[in-house]
């Protein structure tokens, strides 16, 4: 076990306890590293089969963030070691990571998620396979890897072409942030609450008298008392403007199209604004690996979209354009990624293709579907 991440068992009024992982690097925003994946994996596999544990609860230190995002520095000094390859290291850390988020999608207890404050990259993972996922007043949900040269990833293949319209086409494409209420209407959330400290909804948790046979109902129970009512929740930016954008990406037939008509979109908000800045200035690649991940995601299974993504994600590290976009916001910070490419219009459909040619013989994730 490591210390930044922390297990432990919460003992009920029924004398049963409840899991409780938290993720501790506060001062990182509690983004996931390995060793944290490693220790998650663990405990999961451990409370699968206890019969002591009712459900299990994952939080994040601190009044920040839940998790925003992963370990993506320690991957960008794997990939300068490594010019041209696929890092051992990026390899192993998607393939667990992976893993992981599908372990809690197909957990047999149930798994509440706190996802209060910051919530991006790999925490989305952690949200989106949970059976009650908690977004609270000051949840900020986004998929920015657009500005980094990788795409949404950790299961984002799946959920995003399952989005109410376009709305998850728009989301990975411009990485833009939004609130619970958005979060919820997507399909990343179940309940909205009042930003608070976890320790108090543990609290409460612990003392209901819980019955074994019916703690899933017990716990859906207890979040619908406790969710704010609509006219408490913050006010949600894609369902207001999802006509708009359906009316424009509706009509694309590729990347370069999706990519020209959220530049046309008449934005007079700044949420708007801000999304098409964004997508301007993020990688072209990335662009076409969206649009490609959406397109084919739809028609594949769960275990089929992750499979997909350890290939996309290792082509990603091996092209240098995924630790451009490291080195240019969290290494030099400047701001200014040297792309491959210049526009959307100039990468060639080759090096679209590599990014979906599998590297193994023998995929890593080929027996997902046996991790029940």
């Amino acid at each position: 076990m490591t210390d930044k991440l922390i297990c432990t068992e919460i003992k009920t009024a029924c004398g049963r306890v409840i899991g409780h992982i938290t993720l501790n690097k506060p001062n990182a925003l509690n983004a996931l590293d390995l060793d944290m994946a490693v220790a998650m994996q663990a405990a999961l596999d451990k409370w699968r089969t206890d019969e002591q544990v009712l459900f299990v609860v994952l939080s994040g230190s601190g009044n920040k963030a839940f998790c925003a995002g992963g370990d993506i520095v320690s991957m960008y000094r794997a990939m300068q070691e490594n010019k041209g390859a696929v890092p051992d290291f990026v390899e192993a850390f998607f393939t667990t990571e992976y893993r992981l988020d599908y372990t809690i999608h197909r957990y047999p207890k149930p798994v509440l998620v706190w996802g209060d404050g910051i919530i991006m990259g790999g925490g989305t993972g952690l949200l989106a396979g949970a059976s009650h996922r908690i977004l609270t007043t000051s949840t900020r949900l986004a998929m920015p890897e657009i500005t980094i040269g990788l795409y949404p990833d950790v299961g984002a293949s799946y959920f995003l072409p399952r989005a109410p319209g376009f709305s998850g086409l728009f989301l990975g494409l411009t990485g833009a942030a939004v609130n619970a209420t958005d979060g919820v209407y997507i399909g990343l959330g179940d309940y909205v609450f009042e930003s608070a400290s976890i320790d108090s909804v543990i609290s409460e948790l612990a003392s209901l008298n819980w019955q074994p046979v019916t703690v899933t109902e017990q716990l859906s129970s207890y979040c619908e008392t406790q969710q704010l009512n609509s006219m408490q929740r913050p006010m949600g930016k894609l369902a207001t403007h999802r006509s708009l954008i359906d009316s424009q990406l509706i009509r694309c037939k590729d990347a370069a199209q999706a990519v020209h008509a959220i530049a046309a979109l008449s934005a007079e908000d700044d949420w708007l604004q801000s999304a098409q800045r964004n997508l301007a200035k993020g990688s072209p690649i990335t662009m076409h690996l969206v649009w490609e991940q959406y397109q084919r995601g739809a028609e594949l299974t769960l275990e089929q979209c992750f499979a997909m993504e350890l290939t996309m994600s290792c082509r990603c590290a091996e092209s240098g354009e995924f630790a451009e976009g490291v080195r240019a916001l969290l290494i030099d910070k400047d701001n200014q990624p040297a792309w491959r490419y210049k526009a959307v219009s100039d990468v060639p459909d080759a090096v679209v293709a590599r990014h979906f040619d599998s590297l193994w013989q023998s995929h890593p994730l080929a027996n997902l579907g046996e991790v029940s």
